[in-house]
């Protein structure tokens, strides 16, 4: 049985990629943080040369019209738009494909080469498995599914 708050997304979400995707923009995530009552609706947005905060504004301004109009997210909440930022999840095989090159903290459900965290880099994705290559030099591949959290390492 879901609870309130993947309700509360599962609700948001249609609105957010309707908005999003009518702003030539990519919908990364949506989060429901708090209680049905109070709470904070977070939307990720994205764009392959970034996101601007006029993007957000724009975002902001069209779907806070239509949550409170349609009445899709409960009782009082605040409404935040921003970029997932440099250490974004990884939440899609698309995700996996597009940020091949780059390193990510990979959290796993079952140990893969007898470790549940690996930070390796991305090589992308070969049918519905994602590759990576570690840093001792060998390739390991995995479904989506043994996934529970990953993120771009941040580079300097």
């Amino acid at each position: 049985m879901p609870d309130a708050a993947s309700e509360i997304v599962e609700r948001v979400r249609p609105a957010a990629e309707r908005v999003v995707g009518s702003e030539g923009l990519e919908l990364v995530e949506v989060e429901w943080r708090g209680s049905s009552k109070r709470g904070m609706l977070r939307v990720y947005i994205d764009k392959p040369e970034g996101v601007t905060h006029e993007d957000c504004r724009a975002v902001s301004r069209s779907l806070s019209t239509i949550l409170d109009v349609e009445e899709l997210a409960p009782g009082a909440y605040n409404l935040e738009v921003s970029s997932p930022g440099l250490d974004r999840k990884l939440l899609k095989l698309e995700d996996y494909a597009r940020f091949a090159g780059k390193r990510a903290r990979i959290r796993l459900k079952n140990e893969v080469a007898g470790k549940k965290q690996i930070t390796a880099k991305l090589c992308g994705v070969d049918q519905a498995e994602i590759v990576v290559e570690l840093s001792s030099g060998g390739e390991e591949r995995f479904p989506i599914e043994e996934v529970s959290l990953a993120r771009l390492v941040v580079e300097v």
